[in-house]
């Protein structure tokens, strides 16, 4: 793959002529794409360097590159001990607790990948899972 290792020593060119802090380590195919590894988290600018670099390569089509992006880690909650019955008397939704989460600072910068889900623990107790 000498081909990406090209590259990787011009992306570094471009960064350090921009003054930058970052630099690249690797690049190499995955999930359909690219990706590009660096010492550091890029700024936005850094991105955009990058970015326009990749396409100005003749053999990659510029409709096929969306934009750069960060990695964003994906984690399991489990929520358990919430009132199934809220006291306005209605069931549980996962409306609910999309406002609760969007109201509580705790998940300021956090995004949900997909609706809570709500359970009933079982069929005779009074309490939820999320």
């Amino acid at each position: 793959m000498k081909e990406a290792s090209i590259y990787v020593g011009l992306i570094n060119s471009l960064l350090k002529n921009a003054k930058s802090t970052i630099w690249s380590e690797f690049i190499y195919p995955c999930l359909g794409g690219i990706s590009i590894t660096t010492n550091n988290i890029p700024a936005p600018s850094d991105l955009g360097i990058i970015e326009k670099y990749i396409k100005s390569i003749n053999s990659i089509n510029n409709n096929e590159v969306h934009f750069p992006c960060l990695l964003q880690s994906k984690s399991y909650l489990k929520i358990t001990d919430i009132p199934y019955i809220q006291p306005n008397g209605n069931k549980l939704t996962h409306e609910n607790i999309v406002n609760s989460i969007n109201h509580t600072s705790l998940f300021e910068n956090i995004s949900l990948a997909s609706k809570p889900r709500v359970i009933k623990a079982s069929s005779k107790s009074d309490m939820a899972i999320v």
